[in-house]
């Protein structure tokens, strides 16, 4: 058994063994993802002539206007073509239960939170995850050729990399797990009279929107409202139900790096080096982490190289080592499969053993919470409750830690659920000092040559506390800006709400561009969605420009890649008018009907004389 204070894993993925539609395609030479899974599933079992019907899980208009008016644009046209489709609205945790955790649903319309680097495709894409939590491949996607490419780019670097990442999109666009739809515009209404600098920050509701806002007055607290009252309930960071972003646990939890314009930058580490040993396989790089100095948290405890050491093994493993099979951490688990190994080598240096990985990807790992040993590592034995399909969970997944214990800019003061939250300023986190260890970094060494970037944040917050507000909608959110009652909406309001913002001289509309994406997805693991011919058929029925331009107002940018807003985009499938994988078959979102049901009868489906659209 490895000592408590490091962490050794395999240098591949834990395999857990099943017997599934994988090892019967295999057995008929077949590749998964492929347009001959019908075929194979037909050697199996033959579904009668009964009509296609299926249903599209999706938010509530109350919850997520965008997303229901999506799903009813992609019903509707389903009806055209005679698809028994329809809309099944749920409550967010709901929703996000069946789609994250047991993987009910044939298809949804949803909002990925985004992507900071490709490599997080490696997750949401590769079969070793498809009986995951989180957002770890919940379309069950199964395709050798694209594992082959997500490991290859985790390796890569540079030219090299970029067009992998560029083939990874064209798979994705051809074999169409999920549809990228739209990538959202943040639109909020911000208060100019008590707090200074939102114009200035790209992204007001996050730790580094936070840390650069500037009190006019001398404010004591920054009201913001939030249309998500799951963090009111629940601060668990390994909690398999993403909430809409990960920023208020960002600001409870500090990470060794974080990311800014970009890239990993050092936050909690005061650098790292890298190495290449002798003794290490070719492309496994290794890194000695230096800590900050005099690092708390917030229950007064210190931070040391054993807690960071911890938490890599934790991250992995959440049984550490007790139960049959591992039980890693849903959301960071993309992260923490980058790391073989880390180690306290005394309480400020961390030496941490990767994977197979460049350095950039490697680096990723760096900016996973790191969380108190003290407190989860009692967390670690198995949970009364199972996830779907009987996936163990553990206690540290089903807690709701609702007393926080981190090393953030923020400590948790007080909750009421479904009310509101509110965080207190840690006066002892890093940033607050005076005696910043910032002129000690070397400016010269690669890892610490975003120097400005920790500067820029030197002082950490003006504010005391941020209070964050639960509001039913977008629209509730504008409103209680406009009375004074908050100074800034956390999460986007809609474009509805745009007309009603400027009505107050002290309130000013706040628009950029956002990571989130507005997709489809699909759960291949059923038909007719295992067809992927059938799977572009329904795709090809969403007719994005006009979906931005009607269900937006415009605030959106239409998009057939999940990279669309990173620069790793193909350029092939860059935006310009039409889609350039799936053209919709019509115009300002009416339906070519009969091109339409070609596409299906081309998929291998046949009409009734009726027109209804049956299965084989």
């Amino acid at each position: 058994m490895p000592s408590k204070q490091d962490f050794n894993a395999s240098d591949t993925l834990p395999t857990i063994p099943k017997t599934g539609r994988r090892e019967l395609l295999a057995a008929v030479g077949m590749t998964l993802g492929s347009g001959c899974i019908d075929e194979a599933q037909s050697l199996v079992s033959r579904d009668g002539a009964t009509q296609v019907t299926f249903s599209i899980k999706t938010l509530p208009a109350d919850a997520d206007p965008r997303a229901i008016r999506i799903a009813r644009f992609l019903a509707k046209r389903l009806n055209e073509v005679g698809v028994a489709a329809r809309v099944v609205p749920m409550e967010r945790v709901e929703l996000l239960r069946d789609i994250l955790i047991d993987h009910t649903f044939d298809c949804y319309v949803a909002c990925h939170p985004g992507f900071d680097d490709p490599d997080t495709l490696r997750t949401l894409l590769h079969s070793r995850f498809d009986m995951g939590t989180g957002w770890q491949n919940p379309f069950g996607y199964a395709n050798l050729g694209m594992d082959e490419l997500l490991m290859a780019q985790k390796r890569q670097s540079g030219r090299q990399r970029t067009k992998t990442v560029e083939q990874i999109q064209h798979s994705i666009a051809r074999n169409q797990p999920f549809t990228t739809v739209a990538f959202p515009d943040d639109i909020r209404a911000t208060r100019t009279d008590r707090f200074d600098g939102w114009a200035k920050i790209k992204r007001p509701h996050s730790v580094h929107g936070y840390l650069s806002l500037k009190t006019t007055d001398g404010e004591s607290t920054l009201r913001m409202t939030t249309q998500d009252s799951r963090p009111t309930e629940n601060l668990n960071p390994l909690a398999p139900e993403f909430r809409n972003d990960g920023t208020i646990v960002d600001l409870l939890y500090d990470s060794m790096g974080r990311w800014i314009d970009g890239e990993i930058c050092p936050w909690l580490a005061r650098a790292w080096e890298w190495q290449s040993p002798k003794n290490s396989p070719e492309g496994e790089p290794v890194a000695t982490v230096h800590l900050r100095d005099d690092l708390w948290w917030h229950d007064e405890e210190a931070l040391t190289a054993k807690d960071v050491a911890f938490t890599y093994r934790f991250l992995n493993d959440t049984a550490l080592g007790t139960l049959e099979s591992p039980v890693p951490s849903p959301r960071f688990r993309g992260a923490a499969t980058l790391v073989k190994s880390a180690t306290a080598i005394n309480e400020q240096t961390v030496r941490v053993r990767f994977n197979s990985a460049s350095r950039a990807v490697a680096a990723r790992a760096f900016s996973a919470p790191v969380l108190p040993k003290h407190v989860w590592e009692e967390r670690h034995k198995k949970a009364d409750i199972v996830f779907g399909s009987d996936t163990t969970a553990t206690r540290a997944l089903v807690w709701d830690n609702l007393r926080p214990v981190g090393s953030g800019a923020f400590q948790f003061s007080s909750a009421e659920a479904g009310e509101h939250l509110t965080l207190e300023r840690f006066d002892q986190h890093f940033l607050r000092r005076t005696d910043t260890d910032y002129e000690t970094m070397d400016a010269n060494d690669v890892s610490t040559s975003n120097l400005e970037h920790a500067q820029r944040y030197a002082g950490g917050p003006q504010f005391e506390r941020l209070r964050f507000i639960v509001v039913p909608s977008g629209a509730a959110a504008t409103q209680v800006v406009l009375n004074d009652d908050a100074d800034a909406t956390a999460t986007g309001v809609s474009a509805n709400d745009v007309r009603t913002i400027g009505r107050d001289e002290n309130v000013q509309l706040h628009v950029d561009e956002s990571p989130s994406m507005y997709h489809v997805g699909f759960n291949v693991r059923k038909t007719p969605f295992s067809n992927v011919r059938f799977r572009r058929a329904v795709a090809q029925l969403l007719d994005k420009k006009h979906i931005v331009d009607t269900v937006f107002d415009g605030y959106a940018e239409p998009a057939a890649s999940p990279l669309a807003r990173h620069d790793s985009l193909a350029e092939d499938l860059r935006w310009s008018e039409v889609d350039p994988e799936l053209p919709f078959p019509g115009t300002d979102g009416t339906l070519n009907r009969a091109k339409a049901k070609t596409t299906f009868e081309n998929a291998g489906f046949r009409y009734t004389n009726d027109g209804k659209l049956l299965r084989r």
